[in-house]
Formats: C-alpha cells, structure tokens, sequence
C-alpha cells in the first residue's frame, strides 16, 4: 500500500477490507463467512485452509483453487493478526474475528 505525502495511507484498511469482501462475495456465490486458518487438515505443516459458509450456516463447496485464494487474501490482508488460531471473515461486514475452535467444528 503506497502512502501519500502527508503519510497517510492512499487506500484505508477498511476499504481494503470491504473491496476485498465484497471480490470474495462475488467469486464464491452464497459465501456468508469464510473461517481461515493454518490448519489444513490434509497437510503436515501449517498450510492456508478455509471453510465457507452461508448466511443459514451450512458449508458452501467452491473449488479447491477459490478456497485457497481466499485463505490467502484473507491472510494477507490482516497480517497483524494471531494466525496460530483461525479466524472468521464475516463478508457483510467486512470484519474478522477470532474463531472459536469448538463452535468451528461443529457443522463441517
């Protein structure tokens, strides 16, 4: 992100966040939420992961290569945050909060 010469940033996070809501809302049909992790359960070492769900809670099934897509934008988007534990990017919102471990499994 470039600043201007006042040293302010040239694009706020929060429309970044909300223009980046709003490309996964339109790559992922019916996505609600999107929980990102780096706990991919089919890899050994930490690895980008994400589950998608829709506004009713059930999990939407988009491809492989958009789950990774939007695990790693999500990322990247927040690098400040405690990547040791998921977190859930609410797309109505544009926000991201931390993700309850327990409440997370549940409905997979």
């Amino acid at each position: 992100m470039l600043a201007m010469p006042s040293g302010t940033l040239a694009c706020p996070d929060v429309d970044r966040q909300r223009r980046l809501a709003a490309q996964l809302a339109d790559m992922i049909p019916g996505a609600a939420t999107i929980r990102v992790g780096l706990d991919d359960p089919k890899q050994k070492w930490p690895h980008p992961h994400a589950i998608v769900k829709d506004e009713a809670g059930k999990t939407v099934e988009p491809s492989r290569t958009a789950i990774r897509v939007a695990a790693r934008w999500i990322l990247r988007a927040w690098p400040e945050a405690d990547w040791t534990r998921p977190h859930t990017f609410d797309l109505a919102h544009a926000t991201l909060t931390r993700s309850d471990p327990i409440a997370a499994g549940r409905g997979r």
